[in-house]
């Protein structure tokens, strides 16, 4: 399938890899269409294989035991998740479910395994991957316990900024659909609660939130929102790595 070989020579995290080492990769790999709302797997699934979205868009969730929804992350086209089952022989931890209809490429694991013991490159890439992820899920747990919700959701706003913001003038839109569930789901809040921060941020002009779609108007102001005494080391997960979002916090 030549969409399978196109997204392997444009993927940044298998660009050390060579012709030959990529056709491989496709060679084995499989695409599954999953419908809205599908499981792509579930926690206790043993891990085979490593995935990507192609088309969609995914989302990775914990679900406690009354039922509560927890939404670790959303996938878009290109990113990779599963990755975990590279490392161990665990099963898998969490649920992973279409939020609308989605093609992922699953590789073998066993493929990727072979070709880290030959390119040490590939190897620091994923271990990036995966420590992002962590520090990412830790700095959410740590809003969770001593921030406010109205912190919390700004503290989310400046990382999807990141992740998904694109400029507009001097706004940022943010080009992922959440409702204010998905957003209660991402930082452990109650609906009820993030619909009220989202209307305090919009009181203050620092934010405009239409339907699915919020625009952050001063991510300079969104970002004090996050930090505790103007401490740095406060800044959301990845801003010191993001020249845009540094060199705004500088002129707060």
């Amino acid at each position: 399938m030549a969409e399978k070989l196109w997204f392997l020579k444009h993927s940044k995290l298998l660009s050390s890899l060579s012709e030959d080492e990529l056709q491989t990769l496709e060679r084995n790999a499989v695409v599954r269409t999953f419908e809205k709302h599908q499981m792509v797997y579930l926690p206790s699934e043993p891990g085979r294989t490593v995935l990507v979205v192609l088309r969609g868009r995914v989302k990775l969730k914990d679900v406690t035991p009354d039922g509560k929804e927890t939404i670790l992350a959303f996938l878009d086209e290109g990113e990779l998740f599963g990755e975990l089952s590279l490392f161990d022989e665990a099963p898998r931890s969490e649920f992973a479910e279409a939020v609308e209809q989605s093609d992922v490429l699953a590789l073998r694991c066993d493929d990727l395994q072979r070709l880290m013991e030959q390119k040490p490159e590939l190897i620091l890439q994923l271990t990036k991957l995966v420590g992002l992820r962590r520090r990412r899920i830790e700095t959410r747990l740590r809003n969770l316990l001593f921030r406010t919700s109205r912190e919390r959701v700004a503290h989310l706003l400046v990382e999807l900024v990141e992740s998904h913001g694109q400029k507009s003038g001097e706004a940022w839109d943010i080009r992922l659909p959440l409702s204010h569930q998905d957003l209660a789901g991402l930082v452990g809040a109650t609906r009820e609660s993030v619909t009220l921060a989202l209307g305090h941020l919009q009181l203050d002009r620092l934010i405009r939130v239409s339907r699915r779609h919020i625009r952050v108007l001063n991510l300079r102001g969104l970002i004090a929102e996050t930090m505790q005494s103007h401490d740095p080391t406060s800044l959301p997960t990845g801003a010191n790595e993001n020249p845009i979002l540094e060199a705004s916090s500088r002129r707060v």
